[in-house]
């Protein structure tokens, strides 16, 4: 007798792929499509050009039609070379277009790209050593039985971070030593993700000589880096004072009822404000407080060698340079933070291999920045080639023309929200938008460092809460705290400011 065969088995049931999680694209591919949409946009929008004065600024009225010359093949070659162009492009002379085999100027951002790039080499050297964290460490322990203080200590020190050098992602990694140093002090997770978010990014809004933002910024309106940098310190000094008030008066708040917590508790958060355990004070050696000394004599030369002295003491924009005024660029910025990042290598005794490893490694974690600022060159060199430029400029002064020189800058403000939302690169954001503003300012009477200052105001208003940054995204996740309880937390803050940044604005223009 035969068995049977064994019926076959019923297939497994099969699982249904997880849903995949929607997420914003990043800077570099936001530019591309932006490359695409202008490029094909240069064939709709008719050439023309102002009449340029010996400074090379449009002369405003002067506007006219001009007709191109460029063919399909020169505008998909413009296309196809964009990223070189937006690195190296030379601008010829006489028919004032860009590429990378004419002769004439630099019209690329080579210069600001080889910077970003040093800039980052040297920060990531000053990481490497340990200084920085252990210097805002101790200070937090010091100040860890005296609540409002530590906030504000905090808060400032990562303001001036971000107001000189744009100290933003950098947060991330002190959310391990503030979050329970706050619930320790009676206070919830949103008072650490304020000193770190708000702390950071009000510096970042007041920049005064940020290098991925003001720097950026001022490059492409063709300024100096320490044009405007008078309003923009008393900007940093008044929103710095508010941002740091808001959070401990929210923090009083809940160590008093912390019924009034916006967040709520985590278990076991309550419990250790009873028995937090005393850690020990983090050591800083003599080789951290050297570092630390060094850090500070870079970023103070680098604001002295950037200030136009003698316009910011005379009061006269066209005064006569001081004989000791360095009047420093880009090129000489990038070889100062090369030559700063190998002294503190050679301090910090790294060593020939881990110093040149480590270089390397930070010129490569800010690659993206420096590719963005690439991109986004190339974007306007599209528009420099097929002569919309200027059509585009003249269609926004037709928009602005007989306002006010201070509702003119809160226009400049409010026109670039949206734009710090699609593009939350600083770098990137400036790169693509100052080539038209600076010359937009020459027509409304204002300086444009003004210009620079309502457009990096915008940015950074936007980056203290829009979700497609990674500072706020990552921090509320790396504190548990939800985004929205984090939106309720912020948005009275993000009215008053953005009411003293309009203040500042029209009174930048007064003057």
């Amino acid at each position: 007798m035969t068995t049977p065969a064994p019926a076959p088995a019923a297939p497994a049931p099969q699982e249904e792929p997880p849903a995949k999680k929607y997420s914003f694209p990043s800077a570099l591919t936001v530019l591309a499509i932006v490359t695409v949409a202008i490029w094909l946009l240069a064939f709709l929008v008719p050439a023309g050009q102002y009449d340029r004065n010996d400074s090379g600024a449009p002369v405003s009225g002067t506007y006219h039609r001009v007709d191109t010359t460029q063919s399909f093949t020169d505008r998909l070659n413009d296309l196809f070379l964009s990223p070189v162009n937006g690195l190296y492009g030379i601008q010829d002379p006489t028919t004032h277009q860009v590429g990378p085999t004419f002769s004439g100027d630099l019209y690329g951002s080579a210069g600001v790209f080889l910077f970003v790039l040093a800039i980052g080499a040297f920060i990531t050297v000053v990481f490497a050593t340990g200084a920085l964290d252990r210097g805002i460490a101790r200070l937090a322990h010091r100040l860890r039985n005296r609540g409002a203080l530590l906030i504000a200590a905090v808060m400032v020190v990562f303001s001036v971070l971000g107001t000189v050098e744009g100290f933003a992602e950098e947060t991330l990694g002190f959310y391990g030593l503030l979050v329970p140093m706050m619930l320790a002090l009676g206070y919830d997770r949103l008072v650490a993700v304020g000193a770190s978010i708000l702390g950071a990014g009000v510096g970042v809004l007041c920049s005064t000589v940020n290098p991925f933002a003001t720097g950026v910024a001022s490059s492409a309106a063709d300024i100096s880096l320490g044009d405007g940098i008078g309003l923009r310190f008393l900007m940093w000094i008044v929103l710095t004072t508010v941002t740091v008030l808001y959070v401990i008066r929210y923090a009083r708040r809940v160590q008093k009822d912390p019924a009034k917590s916006l967040c709520g508790f985590l278990p076991g958060d309550r419990e250790q404000k009873a028995t937090g355990e005393e850690e020990a004070e983090p050591e800083l050696t003599g080789l951290h407080k050297t570092v630390l000394v060094l850090l500070v004599l870079v970023f103070t030369f680098m604001i002295f060698s950037v200030v136009p002295w003698s316009s910011a003491l005379t009061g006269k924009a066209d005064a006569t340079p001081y004989g000791w005024e360095l009047d420093w660029s880009f090129a000489q910025l990038a070889a100062l933070f090369i030559c700063a990042a190998v002294l503190i290598g050679l301090v910090a005794r790294m060593g020939e291999a881990k110093l040149s490893s480590t270089i390397i490694q930070g010129a490569a974690d800010f690659i993206s920045p420096a590719l963005v600022i690439m991109l986004a060159r190339g974007v306007t060199v599209i528009m420099n080639n097929s002569k919309i430029t200027d059509t585009v400029l003249h269609s926004i002064e037709g928009v602005v023309e007989g306002t006010s020189s201070g509702v003119f800058a809160i226009i400049v403000f409010l026109v670039n929200l949206p734009l710090a939302f699609l593009i939350p690169s600083t770098s990137g954001h400036a790169t693509l938008t100052m080539p038209i503003l600076a010359p937009l300012a020459d027509f409304a009477g204002v300086s444009r460092a003004l210009m620079v200052t309502a457009w990096q105001s915008a940015s950074g208003w936007m980056n203290l809460w829009v979700p497609t940054t990674a500072v706020t995204i990552g921090g509320v996740a790396l504190a548990k705290v939800g985004y929205d309880k984090y939106l309720r937390f912020v948005w009275p803050l993000l009215g008053i400011l953005f009411v003293l940044i309009c203040g500042f604005l029209a009174l930048g223009a007064a003057l």
